[in-house]
């Protein structure tokens, strides 16, 4: 054992102690989330390990994503992994209130789906001592020391799909003290998908073993089509109908410099729509007010509010219906990148649904997707500086149909490109690497 294993090793007995001395106030914060209803209000004590479903027999393989975007690039891989291996069970956790909104109904009907334990050893040990899981695949950052060292001294696979770490993540993990901890952590994973080559290096340089450390595309490009209810069907195409020869754009989970932009856009194009989708829905309302303070006439979905003569914003504030808006609108704005601190949102939705795509300078870890689509193709996404620059885009893309039309079909086509063989690698990785060891385990 060599000493940065034993440091490491002794780390995780402080955090393990200090997680169980904290237990009872975690408990406290659950039940004031509940509340405040942050959490289910019949189901929280999932997040203490505590089932709600009975464990079918046989081999099963625990999916966890800590909320609604990480959630949705699973359910894919789930859909495949099903397809592939009909024999396995699977189960399905996230964290958040708002991912299980939208979620319950887009997982397959076979798959098992409960909250995740919050990582203190009662709640992990419980969690992993009922559901027995052969595997655990993770999504993205989701690295919590009890999880992961419960799993593994019990022999479970692990794997981390779309692996990825901030900066701010990385240097504090890259701390003399934390140093140790993470090597450890990530020694015990059998698969490691980095989200890109960048973020292969960071995992490296935390000393996960190369061997484990494999390439599959990003799984935000495996852009699942989840059916709609015919209440859904019904309630776009009328929504469509009320769309029609109206120039509409689509802002995507920003708000704060629309209004200006909105303005600037009506005084030269009167019969325009601007839409807007709330990065929290809740926030819907509040944005109406703002707009309606300023003339502006609104209408709000989850109100199931219709767009009369003059109304000249729809607010979307309703949550799992972006993907479908992105299909309504020929230009969609990706907000959190128009400000500093933020880190950008996912834009393979909406070039899958064939938008042409725009977005602001602060992109964050979404950079690799920019830069990838960018280099099949320039024309497939467009970054801005600010406001204005965004004023004068959308005011040429409406005044030529051709200059939108080419962008419409470059953000298709470079998705298209990247998303071909995604699921099909992340398979063949998954397959050789953690469900190779599940058949290895129920033949013991």
């Amino acid at each position: 054992m060599t000493a940065a294993t034993t440091t490491g090793k002794l780390v995780y007995k402080v955090y393990r102690t200090l997680t169980y001395g904290l237990s009872p106030l975690l408990h406290l914060h659950l039940r004031w989330r509940k509340l405040r209803g942050l959490e289910h209000p019949m189901r929280w004590p999932e997040r203490l390990g505590l089932p709600s479903l009975p464990r079918p027999s046989g081999p099963l393989v625990w999916f966890h994503a800590v909320s609604l975007g990480e959630g949705m690039a699973a359910i894919p891989v789930i859909k495949h992994c099903k397809q592939c291996r009909p024999d396995v069970n699977i189960l399905m956790t996230t964290t958040t209130l708002s991912a299980f909104e939208v979620i319950k109904s887009r997982l397959p009907a076979e798959v098992i789906y409960q909250f995740a334990p919050v990582d203190i050893p009662a709640a992990i040990d419980a969690f992993l001592g009922y559901w027995k899981p052969s595997a655990i695949v993770l999504m993205e950052s989701e690295l919590w020391p009890n999880l992961i060292m419960g799993a593994s001294k019990n022999g479970t696979a692990l794997a981390l799909l779309n692996a990825r770490l901030s900066m701010k993540s990385f240097k504090r993990w890259s701390r003399p003290l934390l140093f140790p901890l993470i090597s450890l952590l990530l020694s015990k994973f059998s698969l490691i998908v980095p989200l890109s080559s960048i973020q292969g290096i960071h995992f490296q340089l935390l000393q996960a073993p190369p061997f484990v450390i494999n390439f599959s595309g990003d799984l935000k490009y495996a852009v699942d089509e989840c059916e709609l209810s015919m209440e859904e069907v019904g309630s776009m195409e009328e929504l469509k109908v009320q769309l029609a020869h109206k120039r509409i754009w689509m802002a995507a989970s920003i708000h704060r410099v629309i209004l200006g932009v909105h303005k600037a856009l009506v005084r030269h194009h009167p019969d325009i729509i601007t839409i807007i989708v709330p990065r929290h829905p809740h926030h819907g309302q509040k944005i109406a007010r703002a707009l309606q303070k300023e003339g502006q006439q609104v209408a709000l979905r989850s109100q199931c509010e219709k767009l009369i003569p003059g109304t000249s914003v729809y607010v979307v504030d309703t949550l799992g219906e972006l993907r479908y808006m992105y299909k309504l609108t020929p230009i969609a704005v990706i907000g959190g990148s128009f400000l500093p601190g933020f880190a950008g949102h996912n834009i393979s939705e909406a070039a899958a649904a064939g938008c042409a795509v725009l977005t602001g300078p602060h992109i964050g870890h979404f950079s690799h997707m920019v830069l990838e689509m960018q280099h099949l193709n320039p024309f497939s996404v467009l970054q801005v500086s600010g406001k204005l620059e965004l004023e004068d885009v959308l005011s040429k893309l409406f005044s030529d149909a051709k200059i939108l039309e080419s962008r419409q079909k470059a953000a298709k086509e470079a998705f298209c490109a990247l998303s071909s063989s995604i699921l099909a690698n992340v398979w063949n990785l998954l397959n050789f690497h953690v469900f190779g060891k599940v058949s290895k385990l129920e033949n013991k």
